[in-house]
């Protein structure tokens, strides 16, 4: 329970608190508007300064670290364990928290955090201070690195006193616009007493799924993107590429590499063109020789005899010198065809002859080409070698890359399957907690039935079920859809938090309601709530602080014998002098 709140600051107005319900009034003066700056009447900084004592960060931007207030230290004394304690923090030195008192009985014994904490007093860290109060008012067990996404003293002191600032009266089971999902369950079951761990792990499930999604993206942007959905495909161009590479392997272990390979694949090529020629001038020679030979054989003398047949049968008598000399010609064309036959044989002889030399050297070459061809096939120029070693490179390469390819394309095919068996898996977890916690889940239900039924003659409902995306809290009051019904759904839920977590010492003893939380409300749904709020913290043992602007006070509403001034705390606030804020002064 708080009982003071005040600091160093001469113009402050010092607030004290007693059990039940704690009304701090702040009267608006003419034309002031909803939104008073937050250096006016004070409500809304009241609940920052509760904030800033109970370890929240003060930024650059906080009002405690302004030029008027950074220098001035503010406390706040409650009770724990029936002794007080008093905490002081200032603008100046934010990071530190001073205590006073019994410090001991924060926990119940001597504190430890990195040291003890002994009476009188100590200086903590703030980071410290909240581990100190995550302990002593909810519970919360030491701090695992290991697990990222465990309830917080912050976030679980966030639904104690909502920050309208921060968007705490979006949602019941919400206290900030950025609160993200995971802090809301696992706020939220903690709060209620389910186990808090299992949305701790959906939470952990969303992280892989996040990753898993990436992943994804960067497949289909990237080469493996035609490939996607089909290991298979990758799985075959892995194994083709690794036999091309084996079997290069097995090439490459058998090379030898040929001295003077260039010289000699040169001169195979240079040998085989003389053959080639050899071969057409031999061919050219054959041809000369049948055109030789038939010559021979078609040479032939002229025929005397039948040149004198000629003259008788033409009736003359040829003389003998004419015969003689007819003899004399005819033998002299035999010498003449002699001598051809015989100049033809010599050139026939001549191309037979040529052509028998180049058939030898035809052979002598065939050998050598064959020598250097054999030379050549045992092995290879190193010049080959090295492109053979870069191709085997290269196709490693391939096949490098090809099973990084398929072990991703396998993750990505398997990552899905395997996240929403763990989704079924935590759902299936969630539903049976659900329901071995049946009494707790009862308690809620009923509690909150209770509370909204005080305030509307149809009761609201809270409903608490296993989804595959986590525990939801649902609630519901009857009504038209307006900013009012869903605050006093966080009233009813606040409350229902309030009360729970008393019982299991899981709460501060104490809830604090700014006056926003009744914005939109109805002037006797108002009244209902504070005089619910007063008696439910009478019957559990809480402090219920709410601030309210003077207008806004309901005038009807209450039963009779309920007196709301008993409720109001000194002093009153007002905005209509600079000196009539929480402060007592203005500030930019």
């Amino acid at each position: 329970m708080i009982d003071e709140i005040g600091s160093d600051l001469p113009s402050f107005k010092t607030l004290r608190f007693h059990d039940g319900l704690n009304i701090l009034l702040a009267d608006k003066s003419e034309g002031a508007g909803d939104r008073q700056s937050r250096n006016g009447a004070g409500k809304t900084s009241f609940v920052e300064l509760v904030h800033f004592l109970f370890g929240a960060d003060a930024r650059p931007a906080s009002i405690f670290r302004t030029d008027a207030l950074r220098e001035s230290a503010f406390h706040a004394s409650f009770s724990v364990g029936g002794t007080n304690v008093r905490a002081s923090r200032s603008g100046r030195a934010s990071g530190h928290v001073e205590l006073s008192g019994d410090v001991s009985t924060l926990t119940g014994q001597q504190v430890t955090v990195g040291r003890q904490l002994t009476m009188p007093g100590a200086s903590l860290r703030n980071s410290e201070w909240r581990d100190v109060l995550g302990k002593r008012w909810f519970g919360l067990p030491d701090k695992n690195e290991a697990e990222r996404f465990a309830p917080s003293f912050r976030s679980l002191f966030s639904m104690v006193a909502r920050r309208q600032q921060s968007g705490g009266f979006l949602r019941p089971e919400q206290h900030s616009e950025r609160q993200q999902l995971w802090d809301q369950q696992v706020s939220t079951a903690y709060l209620v007493g389910l186990d808090s761990t299992i949305p701790t792990q959906f939470q952990e499930l969303r992280a892989k799924e996040k990753v898993a999604k990436e992943l994804r993206r960067a497949a289909l942007s990237g080469d493996l993107g035609q490939y996607f959905g089909k290991a298979a495909e990758l799985r075959t161009r892995l194994t083709v590429s690794e036999a091309q590479a084996s079997r290069l392997k097995v090439r490459l272990d058998a090379f030898h590499v040929v001295d003077e390979y260039d010289d000699l694949e040169r001169e195979a090529n240079e040998i085989t063109g003389q053959v080639s020629e050899m071969n057409l001038e031999s061919l050219t020679d054959q041809e000369l020789i049948r055109e030789l030979r038939a010559a021979t054989e078609t040479e032939a003398a002229p025929g005397i005899r039948d040149l004198d047949k000629l003259y008788r049968e033409a009736g003359v008598v040829l003389p003998e010198v004419t015969s003689r000399r007819l003899q004399e010609v005819e033998q002299f064309h035999k010498k003449v065809v002699e001598n051809r036959r015989s100049h033809l044989q010599a050139e026939i002889e001549s191309a037979e002859t040529r052509v028998a030399e180049r058939a030898e050297r035809r052979a002598r070459l065939d050998r050598r080409r064959a020598d250097v061809m054999r030379l050549l096939q045992s092995g290879g120029a190193l010049g080959h070698y090295t492109d053979m070693r870069e191709e085997l490179g290269r196709i490693e390469g391939d096949c490098e890359a090809l099973r990084q390819h398929l072990e991703t394309a396998e993750r990505v095919e398997s990552t899905r399957t395997q996240l929403d068996m763990e989704r079924n898996r935590l759902t299936v977890q969630l539903r049976d907690d659900i329901r071995e916690r049946d009494d707790i889940v009862r308690d809620a239900i009923l509690r909150f039935e209770e509370l909204s039924q005080s305030l509307y003659e149809r009761a609201g409902s809270l409903t608490i079920s296993d989804t595959p995306n986590g525990p939801s809290f649902e609630v519901h009051i009857e009504g038209e859809r307006s900013r009012g019904i869903t605050n006093m759904q966080i009233f009813c839920f606040d409350m229902m938090l309030t009360e729970m977590g008393m019982e299991r010492g899981r709460w501060p003893g104490f809830l604090i309601h700014d006056s926003h939380l009744f914005d939109g409300v109805d002037e006797r749904q108002v009244a209902k709530a504070l005089q619910l709020g007063a008696e439910r913290a009478a019957q559990q043992g809480f402090q219920y602080i709410v601030t309210l602007n003077s207008d806004a006070v309901p005038t009807e509403g209450f039963r009779n014998g309920f007196a709301l001034a008993d409720h109001v705390i000194e002093p009153r606030l007002t905005d209509a002098v600079e000196t009539g804020g929480l402060f007592g002064l203005r500030f930019a």
